[in-house]
């Protein structure tokens, strides 16, 4: 089977025409989406806007603010912080500790309750009626009102690690804000006592139980050392032991005088004379009385190991004796200076507690204003107008990127 071949292109077909180029672009039509992103803009950012400006410029009540600072200062220089030396560092401070205290307790539920008795937080918050979002809602809860407080009550610290703080209240009148600042004042007064008068109610707690340990312990150290002295029948056996060795003396000086006698009697007598006899017999007699002296003085044991006898006191060595002396004396020497430095300790304490160790140092007074600062319409005008911007620019980048990938 034959295939039919192409048929021959005539050489000499003209050239297609070359495309016109418009000397001039045309001009720009507006588009369908144009349109929306300009309604859009309308929608977005002009109409909420203008509903922000009206607002604040002809709804949002004046707000009047006063500012105050203070801080907590204690009196830490005591009696006792000096008895008990080293003990007192490692307390620490708490100058800062109670500032952090009070800084919670302003924006506290307590506080509120305390403030709303006195001045009646629901009547001053909800004052201007027809401002529906920097008013208070009179019907709203308690919760919402302490939620609200926190609002128009603003603490910071002036500066880190100081302890200052400074406050700031705001409402509708100035009266009702310098009202309010007076009455965290008084109420934060009023929460520092009571905590230094817990404090000191504790530390006197504690110093009278410390003086009734020791006064326990003097007793038992006195007593201890006074029925030693009765079981052994020695008042102070220091004065006994040179006594005793004094004794230990004499018998060893009266066993030289025999010695010495005996051997100028062997000189001259015979050894069967009486005299000589005698003399004998006398130094076993010496011996057995040094010996026994020394035995007291040994390092234990009993007297020929009859634990009746009553030259040693209760059979036992002047060692043994001595030393349970010398501990019982320093157990009394402890017990007593002890006994001197928990007295010392309460009665700095009772002291302490007569005056106040804390108190609320106000270095800022609060004022009544002159002028209204709130709500600070410029501000807020620029952060919504920020914020409207940003949406809409958002939202018509999404749009044209959504629509470029179709």
């Amino acid at each position: 089977m034959s295939t039919a071949a192409p048929a021959a292109q005539p050489a000499n077909k003209p050239a297609k025409p070359a495309a016109q180029v418009p000397k001039y672009a045309r001009k720009a039509q507006p588009q369908k989406r144009h349109y929306g992103v300009l309604a859009s803009f309308a929608l977005v950012v002009v109409l909420p806007l203008t509903m922000v400006v009206f607002y604040l410029f002809a709804i949002a009540e004046d707000q009047y603010a006063t500012s105050f600072g203070f801080a907590v200062r204690s009196e830490e220089t005591t009696l006792a912080n000096s008895l008990l030396g080293g003990l007192s560092s490692l307390s620490g401070g708490s100058s800062s500790s109670d500032s952090d205290i009070l800084y919670e307790f302003i924006q506290s539920r307590t506080l509120v309750e305390k403030v709303d008795e006195r001045l009646d937080l629901v009547s001053v918050f909800s004052r201007p009626e027809y401002d529906p979002y920097f008013s208070y809602d009179p019907e709203g809860s308690f919760e919402e009102l302490v939620a609200y407080w926190q609002r128009m009550v603003h603490v910071s610290y002036a500066s880190s690690g100081t302890g200052l703080l400074e406050v700031t209240v705001k409402a509708f009148a100035p009266g009702d804000a310098l009202a309010i600042a007076e009455a965290i004042v008084s109420e934060s007064t009023v929460m520092i006592n009571e905590l230094s008068t817990i404090a000191r109610a504790d530390a006197t707690r504690y110093a009278r139980e410390d003086l009734d340990q020791a006064v326990t312990q003097l007793k038992t150290a006195r007593e201890a050392l006074t029925r030693f002295r009765s079981v052994n029948r020695i008042i102070d056996p220091s004065a006994d032991l040179q006594g005793q060795l004094g004794l230990l003396n004499s018998l060893e000086a009266k066993l030289a005088e025999v010695i010495i006698e005996l051997n100028v009697q062997l000189e001259t007598a015979r050894e069967n004379d009486p005299r000589v006899v005698q003399l004998r017999n006398r130094i076993p007699v010496i011996n057995k009385l040094i010996e026994e002296e020394r035995r007291k003085f040994g390092l234990g044991g009993t007297i020929g190991g009859d634990t009746s006898s009553p030259a040693i006191e209760g059979a036992r060595d002047y060692s043994t004796i001595v030393g349970e002396f010398e501990r019982l004396t320093v157990d009394l020497e402890y017990a007593e200076e002890r006994y001197l430095a928990t007295q010392a300790a309460l009665d700095a304490a009772q002291a302490e507690a007569q005056r106040q160790s804390r108190y609320l140092a106000t270095y800022m007074q609060p004022s009544l204003p002159a002028s209204s600062q709130y709500p600070e319409r410029g501000e807020l005008l620029l952060i919504a107008t920020t914020i409207l911007l940003l949406s809409w620019a958002v939202g018509v980048l999404i749009y044209y990127s959504l629509r470029d990938r179709r």
